[in-house]
C-alpha cells in the first residue's frame, strides 16, 4: 500500500508486532490503510498465523451485558507489519505497518489472574484484555508488559455499531473523545497535565504539541499566548481542563461523546479569565453594568489605580488625561476591547484597542488653525472654515450650486441685487469688484427660488435617510449575517429577519429616489418635475414598507429580548452603537426612521407645491404624488390594522383551551371582548364566568377554567402560562335571531340575552348573561353586536334586531349571584357532574341499563315524553310567553347543542 507509513530497518522479517511497536500515527491513519489481505503484486505476502483472543479480567467477566455484547463481536483489528526488500544494492529494508481485520479465534476467556495471559511479547497471540478499572494492580501489570487494554464501553460501542473490536496503541477505556485532537496551553503543573493527557488517551483522543488546523479543541489555563490567539482566529473551541475531568466521569455512558455542544459549552474558557479590570470615564450606571458583566464572564474588577489590575478600560470620548501613570504590565484599552471580547466570547488582542490621547499631529495642526485672529485675511478665513469642517466631519451643505442667471441679465445687476446673492466664493469676488461687468463667459449665480430650496432640502433629507439605512445594513445586519463568526452566530436567522425585515428593499428603492433627485437638481429648471419621481416609485413603496412597519413593534421586542438573553448581542450593539456612523444612536432609534420617513416626504412635497406656480405642469403632478403617498400610508395603516387583528386572533387561540383552529382566517377580525356571567343553564351552568369574543362573522363563547393545567412549553423551548379559558362554542352570527336588552329591575341588573337557533334544532334557545365589570357599556355592546349580525345576514335594519324585554317574563335574575348559597349550589352541581362522568366511564352491563329505563317508565308511559312547554317559541311570539320553561330547557337540547358546538366548526 503506497500510502502506508514506512520505517527502515537494518535487518528484519515479516512478523506480527505488539501494540507498543505502533505509535499513535497508525491510529490516525488506520481507516485509510485497512485491508483484509496482505498479498502484494507478486503474491508472496500473506497474513501471519496468529490466534486472536479476548480476556475478561475480574468484574468484567461477571458483567452479563458485557458478555452478551462480546458474543456479537466476531472480528478485531490487528496491527501487522510486513517487510519489503529495498532497492537493488540497498542494505536497509522497508517495514510497512497496517491494520487488518481478523476473526476472533477462540471464545472469550474469564480470569482473575492476568499474569497467566499477560505476556505482551508472545507473537503467537493477539490478546485484548477488558478491564473495568484502569486504576488497579491488574492494569499496571498489563500496561507495563505492553498489552492491549480496553474498557467495557469500547466493547459495548463496537457491538452496538457492529464494528470490529478497535485497535489502539494505548489503553482505551471508552470512545468519548474518539476523533478529537487536543492541544494544551498555559499549564505550569506538569503532573496535572500528564494526568489529563492520560485521560484523553483513555477516551480515544489524541494530543498534539503544536497548534494546527488538525486541532479540534484547545485546553487552556490562560487567555493569552500564541496558541490561544490562533484558536480564537480559527474558531477552535477553547475549554477548561474541567471538561476532560467531567467527560471522564461519564466514561461508562456508551452514547455520550465529549464534543456534544450542550455538554461542551459548559466548560468554555470565559473571555476575562485571569483578568482584573478597572473602568475610567463611564457613568455610574454604565460602570455598574460593565462590572457585572466582568464577573459574569470570568473576570474581576477593582478601582482605578489598584496595582493588581491587568487592564484599564477607558471611555475614550470623555477621558482626556489618565489619572495615573500606567505600568508596563497594565493594558490601557478602549471600551471596544471590552465589548469585543464579550461578542467573540474570547479575550480580544489588546494591541488593536490601545488607548491613545487625542494629541496627534493632525489634531494639533487643526487647533493651531483655530487660533487665527486675523479676520481680514480671506485666506485664513478659508483655512479656518476648512478646519472646522474637518473637525466636525461635515461636508458641503449641498453639492448643487444655485441656478444661474442668463448671461444677458448679468450686466443689469445692481449693487443692491448683488447683496441678495448667496455667500459663495464666486459672489464674494463679484462683490469685491463692485458693479463692474464681468468679462467672463460664465453666467453669474442668481438668487435661488423657494421651490429649488425646498427641493434641495428634499434631496438632502433623502440622502441622509439613505445613509442611515446603509448604516443599519453595513454596521448591523451584514455582520450578523456573516458566516464564520468568531464564537459562532450571534443571532439565529429567524431573529435577524424579524429585526430587520424589509430594510434591504426600502434601502434599494430610496437609493434610486435619491439618485433621481440628484440628477434633477444637477440639471435644474423650474419646469423639472419633482412629483414624477415619487409617482415613479409609489408601487415599490407599497411593497417595501408594510412588511416593516407592520412588525416594527415585534422588531423592537426582539431586540430587547435578545439583548437581555444573549450577552454577545448586547456587546455587539455596544460596539457598533459607539461608532461615529451611528451618531450615538441605538439600533432601535435607527430603525424607527423608516416609520417616520413617508410622512416627512409628504410634508416636503406640500411645501414644494406651495412654491410652485399654477401654470407649472408639476403642480398637478405634485398633487398626485402627495395623494399616492397618502395611499401608501393608508395601505400601510390598513395592513398594520389587519396584522394587529390577526395577532389578536392568535392571542384568543392561545387564551382559549380547545379553541377551533379554523377560527384563524384571513378575513376574520376581533371586534369586541366582553366579560359576562351566565344566568341560565346554557351555554354553560349558571354563575359561570363567560367571555364572549365577538368577531366580524362569529361569536366565540368560552368559560373560565375550573382547574389550572400544567404550563405549556412550545417547540422552541419558550413556556406560556396555561390557557385561562375553556372553549364552549364557536357560533356563526347568522344563528342569532334576536338580541334581548333585559330591562334593569331590582332583581336583574345589567343583563342581556341572545335568542339563537342552531341548524340542528327545530326551536330557539336562550342564552342569558350579566355584564361583569363597569368598563363595558351595555348599549354600545349590544349595538355593535347587532350591527355585525345584520352585516352577516345582509340586513340594513340592525337596530330592529334589538328588543327590550322584561327579565321577569323570561325568569332571568341576577339576584344572589355572589351569595354563599349560590356558590354552594354551583359546587354541588359540579361535583354531581363529575360523579356522573366518572360513572359513565365504568363498564356497566347492558342489562343494568335496560332495567334502569324500564323502572323509570310508568305503565301508561312506555317511552320518555318531552313537554312542548319546555321549548321556546319563535322570536315573533316570544313576548307572549311567560312560562318558567323558557329558562329551564330540557337536557336533550343541552346534549344536542353541545354536539353541535363541537362538530359544526367550519364556518362559511
Amino acid at each position: 500500500m503506497a500510502d502506508s507509513s514506512i520505517v527502515t530497518l537494518g535487518a528484519a522479517r515479516s512478523l506480527l508486532v505488539d501494540s507498543s511497536v505502533c505509535d499513535s500515527r497508525i491510529v490516525e491513519t488506520t481507516k485509510d490503510h485497512t485491508f483484509l489481505g496482505m498479498t502484494c503484486e507478486d503474491g508472496e505476502d500473506v497474513l501471519p498465523k496468529v490466534e486472536t483472543r479476548v480476556v475478561l479480567v475480574g468484574e468484567a467477566g461477571r458483567n452479563k451485558a458485557l458478555v452478551k455484547a462480546l458474543q456479537a463481536i466476531r472480528v478485531m483489528e490487528v496491527p501487522v507489519v510486513k517487510i519489503r526488500e529495498g532497492e537493488a544494492g540497498a542494505e536497509e529494508k522497508m517495514m510497512i505497518k497496517s491494520i487488518v481485520n481478523m476473526d476472533i479465534s477462540s471464545p472469550f476467556i474469564k480470569t482473575d489472574k492476568v499474569e497467566e495471559f499477560g505476556d505482551g511479547e508472545n507473537a503467537d497471540f493477539e490478546t485484548v484484555f477488558v478491564l473495568t478499572e484502569f486504576d488497579s494492580p491488574e492494569y499496571d501489570y498489563l500496561y507495563k508488559h505492553d498489552n492491549r487494554i480496553v474498557g467495557p464501553p469500547v466493547v459495548l460501542h463496537c457491538a452496538a455499531k457492529k464494528e470490529p473490536l478497535q485497535f489502539s496503541c494505548r489503553p482505551l477505556y471508552c470512545t468519548s473523545m474518539l476523533n478529537l485532537s487536543l492541544c494544551f496551553t498555559g499549564f505550569r503543573n506538569k503532573e496535572e497535565m500528564k494526568n489529563l493527557v492520560n485521560l484523553v488517551h483513555h477516551m480515544g483522543g489524541t494530543i498534539r504539541r503544536d497548534f494546527s488546523t488538525k486541532v479540534t479543541h484547545l485546553i487552556a489555563y490562560a487567555t493569552h499566548g500564541e496558541k490561544y490567539r490562533l484558536a480564537v482566529c480559527m474558531g477552535t473551541p477553547i475549554l477548561t481542563p474541567l471538561w476532560i475531568q467531567k467527560a471522564w466521569e461519564r466514561r461508562d455512558d456508551v452514547d455520550f461523546h465529549a464534543s456534544e455542544e450542550e455538554f461542551r459549552t459548559k466548560f468554555k474558557v470565559p473571555p476575562f479569565q485571569d483578568c482584573i479590570l478597572s473602568f475610567l470615564g463611564f457613568s455610574e450606571d454604565e460602570k455598574a453594568n460593565m462590572e457585572e458583566r466582568t464577573l459574569k464572564h470570568g473576570g474581576k474588577y477593582f478601582e482605578v489605580g489598584d496595582e493588581r489590575c491587568t487592564h484599564m478600560v477607558v471611555e475614550e470620548n470623555s477621558v482626556k488625561d489618565l489619572p495615573i501613570s500606567p505600568s508596563q504590565k497594565l493594558f490601557v484599552v478602549k471600551q471596544e476591547w471590552f465589548w469585543g471580547s464579550i461578542q467573540m466570547d474570547a479575550r480580544a488582542g489588546e494591541s488593536m484597542y490601545l488607548y491613545e490621547k487625542n494629541d496627534s499631529p493632525a489634531m494639533k495642526k487643526a487647533v493651531s488653525l483655530l487660533s487665527l485672529t486675523t479676520p481680514n485675511s480671506n485666506r485664513k478665513r478659508r483655512r479656518l472654515r476648512d478646519t472646522l469642517a474637518q473637525l466636525t466631519k461635515e461636508t458641503e451643505i449641498s453639492p448643487f450650486p444655485p441656478p444661474r442667471k442668463r448671461p444677458s441679465a448679468e450686466h443689469s445687476l445692481s449693487i443692491g441685487s448683488l447683496l441678495d446673492i448667496s455667500n459663495t466664493p464666486e459672489t464674494c469676488k463679484t462683490l469685491a469688484e463692485s458693479s463692474r461687468p464681468s468679462k467672463s463667459s460664465t453666467p453669474a449665480l442668481s438668487k435661488p427660488s423657494a421651490r429649488w430650496q425646498v427641493s434641495k432640502e428634499l434631496y438632502q433629507t433623502e440622502r441622509n435617510y439613505v445613509d442611515i439605512l446603509s448604516t443599519i445594513l453595513q454596521i448591523f445586519k451584514h455582520p450578523l449575517d456573516k458566516e464564520g463568526q468568531v464564537g459562532g452566530p450571534i443571532l439565529a436567522q429567524e431573529e435577524i429577519k424579524t429585526i430587520f425585515g424589509s430594510i434591504p428593499d426600502i434601502y434599494e428603492v430610496h437609493t434610486r429616489i435619491k439618485n433621481d433627485l440628484e440628477e434633477l437638481l444637477t440639471d435644474w429648471s423650474e419646469t423639472r418635475s419633482v412629483g414624477n419621481i415619487i409617482l415613479k416609485y409609489s408601487n415599490e413603496l407599497v411593497k417595501a414598507y408594510p412588511p416593516f412597519v407592520n412588525f416594527f413593534e415585534m422588531s423592537k421586542e426582539t431586540i430587547v429580548r435578545c439583548e437581555k438573553q444573549k450577552p454577545r448581542f448586547h456587546a455587539f450593539l455596544k460596539i457598533n452603537q459607539a461608532k461615529p456612523e451611528c451618531g450615538r444612536q441605538t439600533l432601535e432609534e435607527l430603525l424607527i426612521r423608516p416609520v417616520q420617513r413617508l410622512p416627512s416626504v409628504a410634508l416636503l412635497l406640500n411645501d414644494i407645491k406651495k412654491h410652485t406656480s399654477e401654470d407649472n405642469p408639476d403642480k398637478i403632478t405634485l398633487e398626485r404624488a402627495i395623494e399616492s403617498l397618502k395611499e401608501v400610508m393608508t395601505h400601510i395603516n390598513e395592513d398594520k390594522r389587519k396584522t394587529e387583528g390577526q395577532k389578536q386572533i392568535f392571542d384568543v387561540v392561545y387564551e382559549v383551551d380547545g379553541c377551533p383552529a379554523n377560527l384563524l382566517s384571513s378575513h376574520r377580525s376581533l371586534v369586541y371582548r366582553v366579560e359576562t356571567i351566565a344566568l341560565g343553564d346554557q351555554p354553560c351552568d349558571r354563575g359561570e364566568h363567560v367571555t364572549l369574543f365577538l368577531f366580524n362573522d362569529c361569536l366565540e363563547i368560552a368559560r373560565r377554567r375550573h382547574k389550572v393545567i400544567s404550563t405549556f412549553k412550545s417547540p422552541l423551548g419558550q413556556t406560556r402560562p396555561p390557557p385561562p379559558l375553556k372553549h364552549i362554542a364557536l357560533m356563526p352570527l347568522s344563528q342569532i335571531r334576536r338580541v334581548l336588552d333585559l330591562q334593569d329591575t331590582d332583581e336583574c341588573m345589567n343583563a342581556f340575552a341572545l335568542v339563537v337557533r342552531p341548524p340542528t334544532e327545530q326551536e330557539n334557545l336562550l342564552f342569558s348573561f350579566q355584564l361583569a365589570g363597569e368598563e363595558t357599556v351595555k348599549s354600545t355592546w349590544l349595538r355593535t353586536l347587532c350591527r355585525h349580525v345584520a352585516n352577516t345576514i345582509c340586513r340594513a335594519d340592525a337596530e330592529d334586531l334589538i328588543q327590550s324585554t322584561d327579565p321577569d317574563s323570561l325568569q332571568v335574575s341576577t339576584k344572589d349571584m355572589d351569595s354563599t348559597l349560590s356558590k354552594a349550589s354551583r359546587a354541588i352541581k359540579k361535583t354531581s357532574k363529575k360523579v356522573t362522568r366518572a360513572f359513565s366511564f365504568t363498564k356497566t352491563p347492558k342489562r343494568v341499563i335496560q332495567r334502569a329505563f324500564l323502572a323509570n317508565n310508568t305503565p301508561d308511559e312506555k317511552t320518555p315524553r318531552l313537554s312542548c312547554e319546555n321549548r321556546i317559541g319563535n322570536s315573533s311570539t316570544l313576548a307572549a310567553h311567560h312560562s318558567p320553561s323558557m329558562v329551564n330547557l330540557p337536557s336533550m337540547f343541552e346534549r344536542k347543542y353541545h354536539t353541535f358546538s363541537r362538530s359544526t366548526t367550519h364556518l362559511f
